[in-house]
């Protein structure tokens, strides 16, 4: 058991000795010097041992030094006088003593042992740290440079709806969630929401990084989960003509996505003519990194490499290398947005589209919709439509929908009525649908296409134009 000194007087006396008390573990001992009775706790606990007197005496003082071995001692008083003759007094006994002062007057000690909490700062910080769109840190647990933070996710925000497994979090790490003002566990599966508050730790400098990026509704796409963009190109599978057309999509996509990097990973080449075109391509782009695979390791293997060491956000394949359903299943597991290539590419993209299909899925990816939308400066146009009337109400999700538009500042178009939605999507051009992933779309399907019904896997099914399917949690 320690033995600590407190010493207290002035208007925050009362305030923190209540504090000590709440705090009280009974590992600790105290020994308290006071001069007024209001600072006395109701409630007296046996390892609390109190004294009445003017710590300024140097012989009164020295009488509860000489006392007991302290190891700590904690002073709040009401001048600055007093606090320097009370460490003086201190000093005098126990020069080694570790000393933690609330100094209001701007006090300066040459002192390694004594600890000074500037009260000012500290009133300031918590009285700003009120306001909106201000980071809250922990100002005195660890190094005590913030890293710990309190963030709150607002509406809109790219971290929104997202489930927290699917967060990169590199050097740092949430640990903590309130909402609806109760802790709830944290585990990979949560869905973080509108309005919950998140507690981080980790590097400051890393932390404000992450409380930009979350206060921010637009332009944060591939983020949250990861930074830069990759492009898995298997040369065996592609002819000249489509390897060009992937070329001239990627410096697009480039160009909007522009503030992220951009890793091109080839696999199986074919011809040094067919590399010299993709390097040659992109050889006055300082921000594009091409690597080679010489050795046919495998797609999976290649990506799950990869996304570790290169921070990967977002992956671009052909729709030629989504063929193998039976092993690009294992796409699922890299939990990361895929954004599939469709047959014509026209090195621009016009328009975003959305089909809504279930409620869950559609409200988890609403804010990624957005975000690159606006990167890529296209309207969004959302499909609702049920030929068979079957489908759940999805009224909150329009609203839903709606709301986000007005937060991005982005056009949206919602189309309602009972037509054939597939039939719908086949007449655009300059398009890219955003769903959500899903297990099913990886399954065997029939050859009889009017046996499905279910718009997301027949959606998937269509190589027309480019998707960018957007990793979700399953119910």
């Amino acid at each position: 058991m320690k033995k600590i000194l407190v010493i207290l007087d002035g208007i925050v006396a009362k305030k923190l000795m209540q504090r000590i008390v709440e705090s009280n573990t009974r590992d600790n001992s105290y020994d308290v010097v006071y001069m007024n009775d209001d600072v006395l706790p109701e409630q007296k606990a046996s390892n609390f041992t109190f004294y009445k007197f003017d710590p300024t005496s140097e012989s009164k003082l020295g009488m509860v030094l000489d006392k007991d071995i302290h190891s700590q001692a904690l002073v709040a008083l009401n001048s600055k006088e007093e606090m320097l003759n009370v460490i003086k007094n201190i000093k005098a006994r126990k020069k080694n003593l570790q000393v933690s002062i609330l100094d209001y007057w701007g006090i300066k000690l040459d002192d390694p042992y004594v600890n000074i909490y500037k009260g000012i700062e500290v009133l300031a910080n918590g009285m700003v740290e009120r306001l909106p769109n201000i980071p809250v840190m922990a100002q005195n647990i660890g190094l005590k440079q913030g890293e710990i933070m309190e963030i709150k996710i607002p509406f809109g925000s790219s971290y929104a709806y997202r489930y927290i497994g699917s967060i990169e979090q590199n050097e740092w790490k949430i640990f903590g969630l309130y909402r609806n003002e109760q802790l709830i566990n944290i585990k990979p599966s949560l869905i973080l929401k509108p309005n919950d508050v998140i507690l981080v730790i980790g590097k400051p400098t890393v932390l404000m990084q992450v409380y930009n990026a979350i206060g921010k509704s637009q332009g944060q796409f591939p983020m949250p989960f990861g930074h830069n963009i990759y492009l898995y190109l298997d040369l065996f599978l592609q002819n000249k003509q489509r390897i060009i057309d992937v070329i001239n999509e990627l410096k697009y996509l480039n160009r909007r996505l522009k503030k992220q990097k951009l890793i091109i990973r080839i696999t199986r080449p074919t011809t040094v003519g067919i590399i010299d075109l993709i390097k040659n391509s992109f050889e006055e782009d300082k921000n594009i990194e091409i690597k080679m695979d010489y050795h046919n390791l495998g797609m999976i293997k290649l990506l799950k490499n990869d996304i570790k060491v290169y921070d990967i956000g977002v992956v671009i394949l052909t729709n030629e290398m989504l063929k193998n359903r039976k092993h690009t299943k294992d796409i699922l597991s890299l939990r990361v947005p895929i954004f599939k290539l469709g047959d014509t590419l026209e090195g621009s993209i016009k328009k975003t589209v959305v089909l809504i299909n279930d409620v869950n899925s559609y409200e988890q990816i609403s804010p990624v919709v957005f975000d690159v939308s606006s990167q890529l400066k296209t309207k969004t146009r959302i499909f609702d439509m049920d030929p068979l009337g079957e489908n759940e109400d999805k009224t909150n999700l329009l609203d839903h929908f709606e709301n986000l538009a007005k937060i991005f500042n982005q056009k949206i178009e919602i189309i309602s009525n009972e037509k054939n939605p597939i039939r719908e999507l086949k007449k655009q051009t300059n398009t890219l649908q955003i769903l959500p992933l899903k297990e099913n779309m990886f399954k065997p399907r029939f050859s009889w296409k009017f046996l499905y019904t279910n718009p997301d896997l027949i959606s998937f099914d269509i190589n027309k134009y480019s998707q960018l399917l957007i990793p979700i949690i399953e119910e």
